[in-house]
């Protein structure tokens, strides 16, 4: 049976080693698998979240409010934005995949830097969309005006913090770029990690408010990260009323749980633990950064929940992640995305201290 011809140049999406894998094929025990690969928020779920689905999970046989009302009641308030502005996703990946199918086709090209989030390229070759890629990992406005010069492309993604590197693109330069493309081009800020690069840099910081008054621009955000519920699976789009009707007709019925609508709804009312989450960031990560100038290794400064390791020959990526994963500290490896490179997610003090002591071990 022949599948779409489109879908043949697309590589499978390689998600994070689960820990229940590393339990299997190891035979480690659970509690001794450290999990430093998915970004996840290593303090975990906010207790009160913890309630609200507890109160709530007798509803698991109701779809859930269809309108998402109080979420959406909830992000306009904070954001200081319409309702009728606000898309729900299950995932902020979800809105991905609704803009790709509402404006790109097989005459379309898109643009984004040359290493950043894969689920881009994916969506954009579902449809048929050529890729067009920067030189540089980093946002560099040079670059993005000048591909976007040459090519035209339908849209443009600008990841950030960018993810998998963790550099971040200023609020001035994102303006610049969005601000040089014509009006029928749509342009992406995916803000996934943006309460870390906000939190560290006030330059940094890209608000929804900041991009709204541009008509051809859309905001992602996530509860995935420091909201930590990213096994909920929520996500949103920001933009103006006739791009998000746009979306809308692409968003299969209830395609949030009830559950899930109940904790991101939830976690929203308490802003204290996700600043818990990123104060615990900002402490750790700067032994990440001390382990690295001691031990030589380079790094790219991070406005996100990890650290990107850069690695020279005789070092090799894949070979320091699996000696790691086979010792039960599972990190992601950026072979795939053609770095000899590894990004660690920034884990709790106890869990930061087994990845050291792990990696002066692989680390030869």
């Amino acid at each position: 049976m022949k599948a779409n011809r489109a879908l043949e140049s697309i590589k499978i999406y390689e998600a994070g080693k689960p820990i229940e894998l590393v339990v299997r094929q190891y035979g480690i025990a659970p509690e001794a698998v450290v999990k430093l690969a998915s970004n996840e928020n290593p303090i975990g779920t906010n207790p009160s979240v913890h309630r609200a689905i507890a109160l709530n999970a007798h509803k698991a046989h109701l779809y859930p409010d269809d309108s998402m009302y109080e979420l959406k009641e909830a992000l306009a308030d904070k954001y200081g934005v319409g309702e009728h502005e606000i898309i729900i996703g299950a995932g902020s990946d979800q809105v991905l995949e609704f803009i790709a199918r509402a404006y790109l086709d097989d005459e379309s090209t898109v643009l984004m830097s040359q290493v950043t989030f894969a689920m881009y390229e994916i969506y954009a070759k579902q449809m048929g969309a050529k890729i067009i890629r920067t030189p540089s990992y980093q946002h560099k406005v040079d670059e993005f005006i000048e591909a976007y010069l040459e090519h035209h492309p339908r849209i443009v993604y600008i990841c950030t913090p960018n993810n998998p590197t963790g550099d971040a693109t200023s609020k001035e330069d994102v303006i610049k770029i969005i601000e040089s493309v014509a009006k029928d081009t749509l342009v992406v800020v995916d803000g996934a990690y943006m309460e870390y690069a906000a939190a560290k840099e006030a330059r940094f910081a890209v608000t929804p408010k900041d991009i709204l008054g541009y008509a051809n621009v859309i905001y992602l955000g996530t509860f995935s990260k420091a909201y930590g519920l990213g096994g909920m699976r929520v996500g949103y789009g920001i933009a103006n009323g006739e791009l998000i009707a746009t979306l809308l007709k692409l968003r299969p019925p209830f395609n949030i749980t009830t559950l899930s609508l109940v904790a991101a709804i939830e976690a929203l009312k308490d802003e204290r633990f996700v600043e818990d989450s990123v104060d615990l960031h900002q402490e750790q990560i700067k032994r990440y950064e001390e382990f690295a100038q001691k031990n030589g290794i380079r790094y790219i400064e991070s406005y996100t929940n990890f650290i990107t390791y850069l690695f020279d020959a005789p070092h090799n990526s894949s070979v320091i992640a699996n000696r790691l994963l086979e010792q039960g500290v599972i990190i992601r490896d950026l072979a795939s995305y053609g770095m000899n490179a590894l990004r660690i997610t920034i884990g709790t003090a106890k869990q930061n201290d087994i990845f050291f002591a792990k990696f002066k071990e692989a680390f030869v």
